[in-house]
């Protein structure tokens, strides 16, 4: 089950991973790409970190049971505005369960929390800047529109902190954070499709949500 779960992983990162090459070529770009907007981390980045902290945010450890939710495939790539790819760049995701609880202390809806879904996870870029996460599509809670927040850290440099929404969704014209970004393009980069993957015979979701940062890098 794990074995057939990893390679399926796999499978996906490097189909999504070529893709990105063709679109991201050193030098083939004129102008530099829009720095994605920084946002709130907001209060709710996990106040006790589980103990599972891997990318697969549908199984905890090694257990049987997954979490409820519409399983999601979401990956990207952290770049430079020229369009580098950023190598050793940790990738934090942390989001809301089926139920709208967060792994925090302070969460709503705290007693209705899906135990089986990790809520929190990491992954390490590599050469290719590519990240990837198992997850769910995001749910609304009271008072925001679906999201998942986002953390990059490098060696050195301020964490940058931003929120990945879901391209379409009429409640983000209703979110004051989403509607912070004043500028349309900008608030299209953080709305992204969450799209069928075509593969997948139980539903499961494809995300991309690319993520460029101001910053140059240490080498």
């Amino acid at each position: 089950m794990a074995q057939t779960r990893l390679i399926s992983r796999r499978g996906f990162i490097q189909t999504a991973a070529i893709g990105a090459a063709a679109l991201y070529v050193p030098g083939a770009l004129a102008e530099e790409l829009l720095r994605t907007p920084r946002q709130t981390e907001g209060p709710f980045y996990p106040d006790k970190l589980p103990l599972d902290t891997d990318n697969d945010l549908l199984i905890i450890n090694d257990g049987l049971t997954p979490a409820v939710g519409e399983i999601t495939h979401l990956a990207g790539r952290i770049l430079t505005p020229s369009g580098e790819p950023i190598r050793n760049a940790q990738v934090e995701i942390w989001q809301v369960d089926s139920q709208g609880a967060y792994l925090h202390s302070d969460t709503s809806n705290r007693e209705r929390r899906d135990r089986n879904f990790q809520g929190f996870g990491r992954f390490l870029t590599r050469s290719s800047g590519e990240y990837y996460f198992r997850t769910i599509k995001p749910v609304a809670y009271p008072g925001r529109t679906p999201h998942i927040h986002f953390a990059v850290k490098l060696p050195k440099q301020e964490a940058f902190t931003t929120q990945c929404y879901i391209k379409g969704d009429p409640r983000n014209q209703r979110d004051g954070i989403f509607m912070a970004v004043r500028e349309p393009k900008l608030r299209d980069l953080l709305a992204v499709d969450f799209a069928p993957l075509k593969t997948s015979r139980i539903g499961e979701l494809t995300a991309r949500f690319d993520i460029v940062l101001g910053v140059t890098p240490e080498a």
